[in-house]
């Protein structure tokens, strides 16, 4: 698989679009806004930036959320700057994903942007200069010294490529019948996830250290997990009931087994001790807020409102299944082809609402805030 051109949400506006499916997505930016709007207003009180200040969104995807967390930071700091009777110095806006990603919607949503910050922040706001980066951030993608603020969402969790040797048939590394660390999964895999992880953190890390000037202010989320163990449900289970969806295509025929023996995610879900390890190893970053938190499968709900006024299972396991079919969809269509996408998801839907009418299922969020040295 090669994760940098099949790796995007699915684009455009219909109804398996990541735009129309990003609740999720939106609930853990309502959350971290708190962290956010901290770190900006540090870093602006710290370095006073007198020309330029540049933002970026690394992994920013399309929708609503790309220009909402975009929006709340340049508002931050304009309400800052009238509070302290500055000047608002020019702001450099820079929007990363890899390739696939729908950079024409981002584009096409610019003029309404701008006109609404005109309205938060007066007619004279500005100017404000944005563009598309495509590209991996794991490796460097602005010169040296020219970002003050990154934000990243959702993002980090995805690796540059899939672990090495899953597919083979050693006794510990072969992930046969699964598409992700998963309970059965042998040891190798479990290291081997993690060791990729470690690689591509580390890069990133260095890359943004060189970008970032002094003083610079990042704050990452990304699904992560609470427990120690990597096999934990609360980080992985997501992905086996969409494993259970395909082995039962295989078990009927639709799906050849060595297809799905061949299929795995890229993705790795850390602990805070793991990514605090490579945050410390790196060496140009403080640490200023490392914490989890979670957030129910399904957005809009929780336990106590399911027990309260009843839980439609169909309808919330058919909204899990839209959102993970725009995160997922690339993915399988490149492996499995387009003919089996509404099949599969179909099965998950039903798979999901049966497991999350026994369980109170939930996400970890890892959300991070550092300091550039």
């Amino acid at each position: 698989m090669d994760v940098l051109q099949v790796l995007h949400m699915n684009g455009g506006t219909n109804k398996t679009s990541y735009s129309n499916n990003s609740a999720l997505q939106k609930k853990a930016i309502s959350i971290g806004k708190p962290i956010i709007e901290e770190a900006v207003l540090s870093l602006y009180c710290k370095t006073f930036p007198q020309t330029f200040l540049g933002i970026a969104d690394l992994g920013c995807s399309s929708g609503p959320n790309t220009l909402l967390v975009v929006s709340n930071i340049i508002n931050t700091i304009a309400h800052k700057c009238r509070q302290l009777g500055h000047p608002l110095p020019e702001l450099l806006v820079f929007f990363n994903d890899l390739p696939g990603n729908d950079f024409n919607s981002i584009f096409e949503s610019l003029p309404t942007f701008h006109q609404k910050l005109k309205e938060d922040n007066g007619e004279d706001f500005g100017p404000c200069f944005i563009g598309g980066v495509p590209g991996s951030f794991y490796g460097r993608l602005f010169p040296s010294r020219t970002l003050h603020f990154i934000h990243s969402s959702y993002s980090l969790m995805w690796l540059s490529q899939v672990p090495p040797g899953l597919d083979s048939e050693a006794d510990n590394m072969s992930n046969k019948g699964n598409i992700y660390m998963a309970e059965s999964s042998p040891p190798g895999v479990f290291r081997a996830y993690l060791e990729q992880f470690q690689k591509d953190f580390f890069l990133f890390l260095r890359s943004r250290s060189e970008e970032m000037v002094s003083g610079g202010r990042m704050v990452i989320t990304l699904l992560g997990r609470a427990s120690a163990d990597p096999s934990s449900k609360e980080c992985c289970y997501i992905w086996e009931l969409l494993a259970k969806a395909l082995n039962d295509m295989v078990s009927q025929g639709l799906i050849k087994e060595d297809k799905l023996d061949s299929f795995n995610i890229p993705q790795y879900t850390p602990s805070p001790t793991e990514v605090e390890a490579l945050i410390k190893l790196e060496g140009s970053f403080i640490i200023h807020r490392l914490e989890t938190y979670a957030v129910s499968w399904d957005p809009d709900q929780d336990k106590a409102i399911h027990q309260s006024v009843g839980f439609d299972q169909l309808k919330t396991g058919e909204k899990v299944a839209k959102y993970m079919r725009a995160v997922a969809e690339p993915l399988l269509t490149s492996h499995f082809g387009e003919a089996i996408i509404d099949d599969v998801f179909e099965r998950y839907k039903d798979i999901v609402s049966e497991y999350m009418e026994r369980e109170d299922a939930k996400f970890i969020n890892l959300v991070s805030s550092i300091e550039r040295k």
